[in-house]
């Protein structure tokens, strides 16, 4: 803590020099310098998760269902999280008791899905409790999509360049 006052107190002392010989140059300069100080400061204290697109296109992450590390593919589009058959099982959701009566419709085609809802689901530092989600019959998707039943519980998130970053509240 006591580096990073010692760093904005130099930059402080330089942005001011700058400011008093008026080189507007050097005070963008300094000023961009210090703004991006800031900002990774930020992020680093933050619950945030930066997530790159992939070659394909989607933004694909390692999320936690239930403590079980379960791949997932984010989706704008899907209202809720998302779960294959096999992710729901490995993650101990009681499968047998699931009613599929929820119309759906995938890339695959039309089916039917069964809501539930997850205990915890984490994503790096971002965790939320009690999320609402479907479960898709066994062969029906062979990806898990994080939906908008998570994505709606976070501070923000954006898409910038080939990055999407996800903000929690603090």
């Amino acid at each position: 803590m006591s580096r990073m006052v010692l760093v904005l107190i130099m930059l402080a002392f330089t942005a001011g020099a700058v400011v008093a010989y008026k080189d507007p140059e050097r005070v963008a300069r300094a000023s961009e310098t210090l703004s991006e100080v800031m900002r990774e400061r930020s992020l680093s204290t933050s619950r945030a998760v930066q997530i790159a697109r992939g070659q394909n296109g989607e933004f694909a992450l390692r999320a936690r269902i239930n403590g079980v590390i379960a791949p997932m593919v984010v989706d704008t589009g899907a209202t809720s999280v998302v779960l294959t058959y096999e992710t729901a099982r490995a993650a101990g959701l009681p499968l047998e008791l699931l009613e599929y009566d929820v119309d759906v419709e995938t890339a695959g085609g039309h089916t039917k899905a069964a809501r539930l809802t997850l205990d915890r689901l984490a994503i790096g530092k971002l965790v939320e409790r009690s999320v609402p989600a479907l479960v898709v019959p066994h062969g029906q998707m062979k990806t898990n999509l994080l939906g908008m039943s998570f994505l709606d519980r976070l501070e923000s998130w954006e898409v910038r360049s080939d990055h999407l970053m996800l903000r929690g509240y603090p």
